[in-house]
């Protein structure tokens, strides 16, 4: 999850920030690395497949280039892990393996 995360505010930062610069500000300013590493790797409310969690965390890193590129508020960590844990069971349950013998 962290990593995923840092990497897509990086890649849209580098894209719609305009250089490799401002994508380096924004990768180390504000709570970046603080929410990566240890909010939005929470046991309770990240989901549990390795899919899940990718999705999960691309999920969090564009809404926080989202936030941070066009919102009022410089900071969008915080905001963005709260939205993805709100569909943490949403994609929990479309990630999930199929259990072996089920029928639909």
């Amino acid at each position: 999850i962290p990593f995923t995360y840092i990497g897509t505010v990086a890649v849209f930062m580098l894209i719609f920030d305009g250089g490799f610069t401002n994508m380096v500000y924004h990768i180390f300013a504000g709570g970046l690395m603080l929410g990566a590493f240890f909010m939005a790797t929470d046991y309770a409310s990240s989901p549990v497949t390795p899919k899940g969690q990718i999705i999960f965390a691309l999920g969090c890193g564009v809404i926080t280039s989202i936030i941070r590129l066009y919102g009022g508020y410089p900071e969008g960590v915080s905001y963005s892990i709260l939205l993805m844990n709100v569909a943490s069971p949403l994609i929990d349950k479309y990630t999930s393996p199929r259990v072996f013998g089920e029928v639909k």
